[in-house]
């Protein structure tokens, strides 16, 4: 990794870490579906309940771990959120044993998994605040890495329960790294480590809440492009297993997914520098993207089409997965992990009933009304991230004169 060399050792040794967690966390979540239903003898139906409570939860430890930074503080919030997911994780095999406890310890795996991410954010928004838009990014790239190994070692292993062990040692040894991490590198800037430039009263909660130029019109965006963006699974995979083809085409979709997000860079980089330069301006590129995409499902319901869609659609996710937290650390500064906290509970829900309202458009009429929808909220996603960049560019432009 050749383009890390300009940063210093500190990042990459927890771009190292961010990498292992990744890869044991997605040892688990394509397993899911399958140990309730293979291993558990339940039905699709359970399966489904038990995705939503775990999505539940982690709506939940998002919102929560945004609120508990400052209160808690950010050593003790990440290090006690991870070692309480690796503690869910042992638990699993004995909570296999009731349905109602493991459904329990889901949600409480979705908390806790959650309850560390804005924190990291904006631990990483607040350290690094110079190359902050840069290593959202590589963290990002960096983390999808570990997605792709982890994914790829579940179906080696071949074994539910060693999975799941294996995805709490690496959450416990992450909660240890940051441990040992934060106590050596601090949480300030190299540059404010002598002198403490952060506010000492914290405004409430529902005062932060009315500042909602910041957070609110996108979180509504990203709400509705997860809304949409579950047309993967519950749109374009049925649509597949109906259409006689091989499975093997659903998966390679993702794939492909993984391929672009490395081998694309450069040309995210130049979508970036040409037409979409902010973090604003990339949130709405991002949904005119994953729209084009919708589009193409819609009106080409081939394979070549769904290769299309893919390509168009990762291209917005590029665009959009750094954007959110870097616009976030950029203008809310102290108040940062709330709004990390709060935009990625809000924007959550799309996944949470994303799903549901896809499947009922496909069982009223295959892939087509799923298409419509998607691109219905991709439209939507785009007007909101509009009046998102909207706002916050008038109130720059009142700020200078007034300044």
């Amino acid at each position: 990794m050749r383009f890390l060399q300009a940063y210093p050792k500190e990042v990459k040794v927890f771009l190292i870490a961010s990498l292992i967690n990744a890869t044991g966390s997605a040892l688990m979540w394509p397993l899911v579906t399958m140990y309730v239903f293979d291993e558990l003898g339940r039905s699709m139906k359970d399966a489904g309940i038990v995705l939503l409570v775990q999505s539940l939860g982690g709506i939940a430890g998002q919102l929560l771990g945004g609120s508990l930074y400052h209160k808690v503080g950010v050593n003790r919030l990440i290090v006690g959120a991870l070692a309480m997911n690796a503690l869910t994780l042992f638990a699993l095999p004995w909570a296999s044993g009731s349905w109602s406890i493991f459904i329990i310890v889901m949600g409480l795996m979705g908390l806790f998994n959650s309850l560390s991410l804005p924190a990291i954010q904006a631990f990483i928004g607040f350290r690094f605040a110079e190359q902050r838009g840069e290593l959202f990014n590589i963290i990002y790239v960096s983390n999808n890495i570990g997605v792709a190994l982890g994914t790829a070692l579940s179906g080696f292993l071949g074994n539910y329960m060693l999975s799941f062990v294996l995805n709490g040692v690496t959450s416990a040894v992450f909660a240890g790294f940051f441990f040992v991490y934060l106590r050596k590198v601090g949480t300030a800037p190299p540059h404010e480590k002598a002198q403490k430039k952060h506010p000492q009263g914290e405004a409430s909660g529902w005062k932060l809440l009315g500042h909602t130029r910041i957070y609110l019109y996108m979180a509504i965006g990203s709400m509705f492009l997860l809304i949409g963006n579950s047309i993967w699974n519950t749109g374009v995979s049925p649509f597949i297993i109906s259409e006689g083809w091989s499975k093997q085409l659903y998966g390679f979709l993702w794939t492909l997914n993984g391929v672009l997000i490395f081998a694309a860079q450069p040309l995210v980089s130049l979508i970036k520098r040409w037409f979409a330069e902010t973090p604003s301006s990339q949130m709405t590129a991002s949904a005119v993207f994953y729209l084009g995409g919708y589009a193409v499902i819609l009106f080409m319901p081939s394979y070549p089409g769904m290769l299309l869609a893919m390509v168009l659609a990762t291209l917005g996710e590029m665009l959009i997965s750094p954007a959110m937290p870097s616009f976030i650390s950029e203008h809310a500064q102290h108040s940062a992990p709330f709004y990390l906290g709060l935009s990625g509970g809000i924007g959550a829900v799309g996944r949470v009933i994303g799903p549901y309202l896809m499947g009922i458009q496909f069982d009223r009429g295959g892939l087509a009304p799923t298409g419509w929808l998607a691109c219905g909220m991709a439209v939507l996603s785009v007007g909101f991230f509009a009046v998102h960049a909207y706002i916050n560019r008038s109130a720059a432009g009142t700020r200078r004169n007034t300044a």
